[in-house]
């Protein structure tokens, strides 16, 4: 039976890693952020303090590979695969994965409403950099500069250990996103926001859309922070909770969005991707104002079908597709 280059990747990634983790006595996670840098530096960095048996051990897997040799989509995908695995022993509420398919979707839209053959592309909240990999992924003749923003030293440095193994010059921010930030603007923003309060009330206090009362949402203020880091007429694709504009707090979004931006599209994702109803997601497509930022004739709005049908979805490409032509 023949082996796929993601399983072969992946079987180095999670030997190396256990191996690691059982030395050093750190979780999987850290370990795999280890063995990832070991794979892109050629060395074993971590070598004085592990016994040379272990060294012996992790240069004869890291000799059965030539990381050269596999794709940048074969690189991510074994290493979300690690990721996963990583996260199911260790599992916080915030660190769910984005689904390869809903990646790949916004990579679609991103392909489509940013032509330019060179942007600057910003993740607020990048957590291991799938979501922004996999973007940039789709796009490979487009030359593409991006900035990830993480608060989560660990989802960090793995998001630096991916975007290293896949080659992407990504420039990373270890702090609260939410913060002052001194970054370039962006020409587009991708996101799968955080959803949840925020717990500092005195720096959201300095958000327009912040809480009369109580704490305010994050995902407000990371929509609101994505609009002041982006051009005018620089286009956001943020993955959303279904029910964003049905919460208490949602008249202050409504109010800002109508302000600054022009909606351009919300595609409600199917139902099959989430665990239940609750949890389910939509992307939102932003503009935001600018000189020649005219608002759709309507705005997109779709319903996707299960992401396996694929002549559904076929359909759907095709409808966005329709849609785009006649509206830019």
């Amino acid at each position: 039976m023949s082996i796929t280059p993601v399983e072969q990747l992946f079987t180095v990634f999670n030997e190396t890693a256990l191996i690691i983790q059982e030395e050093l006595s750190c979780t999987y996670l850290e370990a795999l952020a280890e063995t990832g840098e070991n794979i892109f530096q050629e060395s074993i960095l971590q070598s004085d303090e592990l016994s040379e048996l272990t060294v012996k051990r992790l240069k004869k897997s890291y000799d059965s590979i030539r990381i050269s040799d596999f794709s940048k989509e074969d690189i991510r995908k074994s290493f979300q695969l690690a990721i996963l695995k990583g996260m199911k022993e260790n599992v916080q509420p915030n660190h769910q994965m984005t689904p390869d398919a809903v990646g790949m979707l916004v990579g679609y839209l991103v392909d489509k409403f940013v032509p330019e053959k060179s942007f600057r592309l910003l993740d607020p909240a990048v957590g291991t950099g799938n979501l922004l990999t996999t973007v940039m992924n789709q796009q490979p003749t487009k030359n593409i500069e991006a900035i990830g923003l993480e608060i989560d030293d660990i989802l960090i440095k793995l998001s630096y250990v991916n975007a290293n193994l896949q080659q992407h010059p990504i420039q990373f921010f270890n702090q609260d996103s939410l913060e002052p930030l001194f970054i370039q603007e962006a020409d587009a923003v991708v996101s799968d926001l955080p959803v949840g309060y925020y717990p500092n009330d005195v720096r959201a206090a300095e958000y327009e859309m912040k809480a009369d009362q109580g704490h305010t949402y994050a995902h407000h203020l990371f929509i609101e922070q994505s609009m002041r880091h982006v051009k005018a007429g620089g286009y956001l694709f943020f993955i959303v909770p279904n029910g964003l504009f049905e919460s208490e707090q949602a008249p202050k979004l409504h109010e800002y969005i109508k302000e600054y931006a022009v909606m351009q599209g919300l595609l409600q994702l199917p139902q099959t991707l989430f665990k239940n109803k609750n949890a389910a997601k939509s992307i939102f497509i932003l503009q935001k104002k600018g000189e020649d930022v005219k608002p759709p004739k309507q705005v997109l709005l779709v319903n996707l079908p299960s992401l396996s049908k694929t002549a559904e979805v076929e359909k759907i490409l095709g409808k966005i597709d329709g849609w785009y032509k006649e509206n830019k």
